[in-house]
Parts: C-alpha cells; structure tokens; sequence
C-alpha cells in the first residue's frame, strides 16, 4: 500500500447509530477522520506534531455519496487517500466498505492548514506532507457546492447552544456536529423513513464555545432535496445541499 494511502477495519457499535439502527451521517464523518487520524499516526504526524508548525488541519468541504449506510454489528473497512495537495489546499478521499467489499459511502473533503497565531488559513509547512509521499500539483478536483437557497424558499430555524464537548482540539466545533445541526432540525418520521444519498457541504466560519447558533433548514422538497445553514449571529457557519431517498 502506498503511504498516501491506509485502511482499518471496524464494527458499528451502538453509540454509533440511530433509533433505526443505522449508522449516522455524523457518526459516518467522524469515523472518516479516524481513519485519516489513524494514517496519521502510522506516519508518525502526530497532532502534537503538527501543532509545532504553529497550524491546525481544518476541513473546507465535502462531497458525500452514500449508497447504504451500515447497522449496529455490522464490519466494515475504512479506506483514506490524501490524494493531491498544492500550496494552500489537501484533497482527501475517503471509503466505507462493507464485509462483502461493496462500496457503501465515498466522500471527498478539502482541507486546509490554521495559522493558531492569527486563525487564518496558513500555507501547509513542506514537513506535514512528506511524509504521505503526494506529488503536488496546481489545481484541485473542485467539489460541488451546496445549492444557492433561492429568495422564494422559507426556512425555518431551531436554536442550539455550542457545549465545552462540542468543541475539538482546534479550538472550535468538531465538523460532524453540524451534521447533527442539520439533519436534527427535520422532522423524526421523515429521518426514520429516509436516507441521505448525497452531501455537499461547506465550512464558511469558525463556531466556538460559548456561542448559541441557529440551524436554519427547508423541508426536503418534491425531488427529495433539503437546504441548511448554520449561523452564529448573522455569520454563516455553514451551508449544505443534502439529497435523500426512501428507506428499503
């Protein structure tokens, strides 16, 4: 296997699931960075490492597609690839593969580093790199961005305070929570019911402790679409387009 390259097994636990027993979008996003976490670590870059370039990783976007999202019990492989980079950004692609190889999530994310002096995004120090053996190169694959939400949509909004545990080792909101933001604003027969099939989301703001946001969400609409933004005051935080299908 190449360096740029890792996979893991793992089992769906529990805490990992729904009340339907599937696994979560967050909890999906959130076993993606482990496994990156995980390459990390067997490429001795550590975050203490990182952290010593005076830079954080943070994530700018995703694009998601989920074909079937895995239940409790279940084994699975996760895969990671940090594919391409150029001076200020990291292409990241990720896998969830089931038992029998089949291919059951794919999510391409684009990561940049944080200056911690000045929390802005910093050129990527030559040294966090290398080890991953990825030839740069001058232009990313661009991801889709999430939908413009037309003036005509209406968009309802429900409240939530950013707890000490919400917050990773950044400085702000772990990404998958905005996930929960999102999707916890729809209606519980409508989640039970469905599936996301495909995500595009972008991080526009930092969210910190202390800070009470609102997720801000139209009801899926005739094609099975659903629109969210996340503010803090009237700072967007976040914006996603999420597409869905009907449960089997």
């Amino acid at each position: 296997m190449a360096a740029n390259e890792f996979s893991t097994t793992h089992r769906i636990v529990y805490y990992e699931v729904d009340d339907t027993g599937h696994l979560t979008l967050a909890m999906l996003m959130n076993l993606f960075v482990l496994v990156s976490e995980d390459q990390n670590a067997a490429l001795a870059l550590s975050t203490d490492f990182v952290q010593s370039h005076g830079v954080g990783w943070v994530v700018t976007q995703y694009h998601i597609q989920v074909t079937a999202l895995p239940q409790t019990g279940d084994q699975v492989t996760l895969k990671t690839r940090a594919t391409a980079y150029n001076k200020y950004f990291a292409y990241r692609e990720y896998w969830l593969v089931d038992a029998a190889g089949n291919e059951l999530a794919y999510a391409e994310g684009i990561w940049v580093t944080m200056s911690y002096a000045n929390r802005k995004i910093a050129a990527i120090p030559a040294e966090i790199m290398a080890p991953y053996q990825t030839e740069p190169v001058v232009r990313l694959p661009r991801l889709p961005r999430p939908d413009r939400v037309a003036d005509d949509v209406t968009m309802a909004e429900k409240p939530y305070a950013v707890r000490y545990f919400d917050i990773d080792n950044n400085g702000h909101v772990n990404n998958a929570h905005y996930f929960d933001w999102m999707l916890d604003a729809l209606p519980a027969d409508f989640l039970r019911g469905h599936q996301p099939t495909d995500i595009r989301i972008r991080y526009e703001n930092e969210v910190k402790y202390g800070q009470t946001i609102t997720s801000d969400y139209a009801q899926p609409d005739e094609n099975l679409t659903s629109q969210h933004l996340i503010h803090s005051g009237d700072v967007l935080a976040a914006n996603a387009t999420i597409k869905w299908q009907k449960k089997a």
